[in-house]
């Protein structure tokens, strides 16, 4: 067993524990690429989605995260890659491309950072290029009870897992000046909806 699969086993058996509620399973493709789009309220917005899915999830995290001692390590043992924030940063866009090409599954956190309980950030139109690039659908998911978790997580955990969203599926009104960021948008919307 790898040492994924163990901590995911190990954690998600806690969170069983703590009667979290796992709804849409279901709606995640069982194989080929797909890019999960995800809000971010908690550092353990990661962890609670990547222990709910059968699948292993891919992250892309801030660079900063990969200079702290162990935390850099575990990170990158969990096949999670660096993405420097605020900038176009053509790396964490192939390391994406390489992940979907594999027919694996990317999660990203389309706000950027992470946001104040109940806000929804603007999403940033870099899932839509990945989307565009890979043909991957986006699978809007949202996590609810992250923030909290330690102290008043128990029985409030949900990670709700939406429809994909195809690439041709989306038809954007004439007149829309940025497409991407349009799209981004409604994807946002999507996942506050869940």
């Amino acid at each position: 067993m790898n040492l994924y699969l163990f901590f995911r086993t190990l954690i998600r058996t806690l969170f069983i524990l703590m009667r979290w509620n796992l709804q849409g399973l279901e709606k995640l493709p069982p194989t080929g690429p797909v890019i999960l789009a995800i809000n971010h309220e908690s550092l353990w917005d990661p962890v609670l989605v990547g222990c709910a899915l059968p699948r292993q999830v891919f992250f892309m995290a801030k660079e900063q995260l990969f200079h702290i001692p162990g935390l850099g390590w575990a990170l990158r043992n969990f096949g999670t890659f660096p993405v420097k924030r605020g900038q176009g940063d053509t790396s964490a866009i192939r390391n994406s491309l390489s992940v979907l090409k594999e027919g694996k599954v990317l999660g990203l956190f389309p706000e950027g950072t992470r946001a104040k309980a109940g806000e929804r950030q603007k999403g940033l139109p870099g899932m839509v290029l990945l989307m565009e690039k890979s043909s991957a659908p986006i699978v809007p998911v949202k996590v609810i009870g992250g923030r909290k978790l330690l102290t008043k997580g128990w029985g409030r955990i949900s990670v709700i897992i939406g429809d994909p969203v195809l690439s041709g599926e989306i038809e954007v009104p004439d007149g829309v000046e940025n497409r991407r960021e349009w799209i981004a948008e409604r994807i946002m919307r999507k996942i506050n909806e869940l």
